[in-house]
């Protein structure tokens, strides 16, 4: 099968590090003005790595005890609360953020359209996602009407067969030319869920051995290119 590699980034932890704080207030601040400021949401524990916003909200909402019912009924005002916040929050400047070897790799990748697409498989809902990458300076590599976000499906294992359907012209982009690259073992979960390969990098809260599931692990993106060399020869 040839055509380009369609490579699918996650951000949090992926493309960007330490850039998720005043998100994670955003949502905190949407469930408050949704389902009410009595909400002690900063109480519920809840493991984000991997997530998308809308399962993250879920499990937040039903920490506090909050019915399911209801909770369905608000998903997209939580969405639209949580984008509307972090427009006001997001920092104007999140280039710091940007993981070591992202921005090179992203432009050489980007100059290879023959051999290369990109796109983004994030949790993050859409809005939040373009916001943060536009502000960390690399959101140009990535073609809006691509990718698949938050906004489309709460479970990540719904994201992949959406992202590979935008990049298609008439049938899904084929899953043997589709890459997703993550650092979580929920990004390798969601790959394999859709029989795709994953790349995973260790620049998150995970280590190589965590990611030993993937179809390779290294520690930073620097480690890619010849693994995609390979991939896409």
């Amino acid at each position: 099968m040839s055509g380009p590699l369609l490579l699918l980034w996650d951000i949090d932890g992926t493309l960007l590090q330490r850039a998720s704080v005043e998100h994670a207030v955003a949502l905190k601040h949407a469930l408050r003005e949704v389902h009410g400021s009595h909400l002690d949401v900063d109480s519920v524990p809840v493991d984000a790595a991997g997530r998308t916003d809308g399962s993250i909200a879920r499990d937040l909402l039903a920490g506090c005890g909050v019915p399911h019912p209801e909770i369905d009924r608000e998903v997209r005002a939580v969405a639209q609360a949580c984008c509307r916040a972090y427009e006001e929050l997001c920092p104007s400047d999140l280039s710091a953020t940007v993981a070591p070897g992202v921005a090179n790799l992203l432009a050489e990748l980007a100059e290879r359209p023959q051999e290369y697409r990109l796109a983004l498989l994030t949790g993050n809902f859409e809005p939040v996602a373009r916001l943060k990458l536009a502000r960390a300076g690399i959101g140009r590599f990535f073609e809006r009407g691509q990718g698949a976000f938050g906004t489309d499906a709460e479970d990540r294992a719904e994201l992949p067969p959406i992202a590979r359907g935008r990049a298609g012209s008439r049938d899904p982009w084929p899953r043997e030319r589709t890459i997703i690259i993550g650092d979580t073992p929920r990004d390798i979960a969601c790959a394999r869920a859709d029989d795709l390969r994953v790349l995973a990098v260790a620049t998150g809260r995970f280590g190589v051995v965590d990611l030993a599931e993937a179809d390779a692990a290294v520690a930073d993106a620097g480690e890619l290119a010849p693994l995609l060399e390979r991939l896409a020869a």
